[in-house]
């Protein structure tokens, strides 16, 4: 998700991606400016969580760097970002699973899109997602991490039926909206 502070957009990475612009249904409308997607009154635009199991019914949390201009500290499922223009879903997942913590396609079984989801939330007075969301789910066949400090704060194992039956048990884990929309839907 994004990470830029519109005061100072032109020294911040994100100033210069873009993002996919979609409609409602995730069909390509534009390719658009990634710190405009996520300031003003934003722009819908495409996204992805992905969240990676182990054998034993545990889901890897990452906890977003606190260097995250939206939602720092809070925790995600394994990874989230956008694809960018031309790239599927898994393609863009793969990517992120490899910078983020290290982990590459020989470590998980069976990665696949399993749900797609529209949203908007408002981080604080610092900008918002409006995204189309794609859920990506793979199980963990290797466990062996190296999580990037610029991206990650921290990583968790966490049984997943708990978290979702159970949220108030795990009141420590502030989660991204995206993460917990994608949890509530996996239960409908």
């Amino acid at each position: 998700m994004s990470d830029a502070d519109p005061a100072t957009a032109g020294d911040h990475e994100n100033a210069e991606q873009v993002v996919v612009a979609v409609d409602a249904d995730d069909q390509r409308q534009d390719v658009v400016n990634r710190l405009e997607a996520h300031t003003g009154d934003g722009i819908r635009h495409r996204a992805f969580t992905a969240l990676l199991f182990d054998g034993e019914g545990n889901v890897l949390l990452a906890q977003r760097s606190p260097e995250k201009r939206l939602w720092p500290t809070h925790w995600d499922g394994t990874v989230a970002s956008h694809p960018v223009p031309d790239q599927s879903q898994v393609d863009a997942t793969e990517e992120r699973l490899a910078e983020e913590l290290g982990v590459t396609p020989d470590q998980y079984e069976n990665l696949r899109v399993t749900d797609r989801f529209e949203y908007r939330r408002f981080f604080e007075d610092r900008g918002l997602e409006h995204e189309v969301c794609a859920v990506l789910q793979a199980t963990l066949t290797d466990r062996s991490l190296d999580p990037d400090p610029a991206e990650v704060g921290g990583i968790a194992w966490v049984p997943y039926e708990r978290l979702v039956e159970h949220r108030e048990w795990y009141r420590q884990f502030r989660l991204c909206p995206w993460f917990e929309i994608a949890m509530r839907r996996d239960r409908e």
